[in-house]
């Protein structure tokens, strides 16, 4: 009988052993190593980066901006700076907990904080094809007819073993991509702790981090406070690329184990 694709036969040997370094008991020295998450690839996908503010205190690896050019073709133009101070924001979370890891911002939000689907959709695009480990995602689109192509793009970046992480929408409204199930989705809690995050056993939101009244970086170099699940999810992008910092391969669903092991919330058994 002849197989169906993807499948594997009876002699085919598929070898998934734990690794050496594994401790038969997760916590967070193995799983973040020193914490620094070097050679990890991020893109913050948003309104850019300041380059420039102290915050970041390192530089990018590139800045580009999605352009949606006559006809809908996508141009992807090489362009530094932060239209509103999202991004920047954002990306100065990720920067203070993985201080090593490689930023990336791919700009799809414009001044007002609004963005077309199909900017999203490009953004998302390219940092899949370029081979970024984590994807930081502090947005989401409520147009439901943007679901389809969002969904093949995160099953692309789940089966190249990119991690992407989203927030969930700040209102109880259907939106677009944290709520796929390979997504690792993010909302928040209020404590002040910025390593404090909790699993969460009652999905579509998979993990809580800090959210309300969180110090970030802002335009022109500036620091202001603000709540909410977009600065929830860059601390969550920053965990993700501390472990993959220290166990580079880590699959999507493996990573997603590690993580929910080492949550703060996580129960010892007997």
């Amino acid at each position: 009988m002849e197989l169906p694709a993807w499948s594997v036969g009876p002699d085919d040997a598929l070898p998934r052993t734990r690794g050496a370094d594994w401790p038969s008991a997760l916590d967070r020295a193995w799983a973040f190593g020193d914490g620094r998450a070097a050679g990890v690839r991020v893109a913050v996908i948003d309104s850019g980066i300041d380059p420039h503010h102290p915050v970041l205190a390192g530089p990018l690896q590139r800045a580009v901006a999605m352009e949606i050019g006559p006809g809908g073709a996508t141009v992807v133009a090489d362009e530094t700076g932060d239209v509103s101070g999202h991004g920047t924001a954002c990306a100065g979370i990720i920067r203070s907990l993985a201080p090593a890891c490689e930023l990336t911002s791919v700009r799809v939000l414009g001044p007002d904080l609004t963005g077309g689907g199909d900017a999203l959709v490009a953004g998302l695009r390219w940092a899949i094809a370029e081979g970024h480990e984590v994807v930081n995602l502090s947005l989401s689109t409520t147009k439901a007819r943007f679901a389809d192509a969002l969904r093949a793009l995160v099953d692309e970046a789940y089966f190249r073993g990119a991690v992407l992480v989203a927030s969930a929408h700040n209102m109880p409204v259907d939106s677009w991509p944290w709520r796929f199930a390979s997504v690792l989705s993010v909302g928040s809690h209020a404590l002040p702790d910025p390593e404090t995050f909790f699993a969460n056993p009652r999905p579509p939101v998979e993990f809580h981090a800090r959210g309300l009244d969180v110090e970030v970086a802002w335009a022109g170099g500036t620091t202001i406070r603000a709540s909410g699940n977009s600065f929830a999810t860059p601390h969550m992008a920053a965990m993700a690329a501390r472990v993959l910092g220290a166990h580079p391969g880590l699959r999507p669903f493996e990573l997603k184990t590690v993580l929910h092991l080492i949550a703060t919330n996580r129960e010892e058994g007997p």
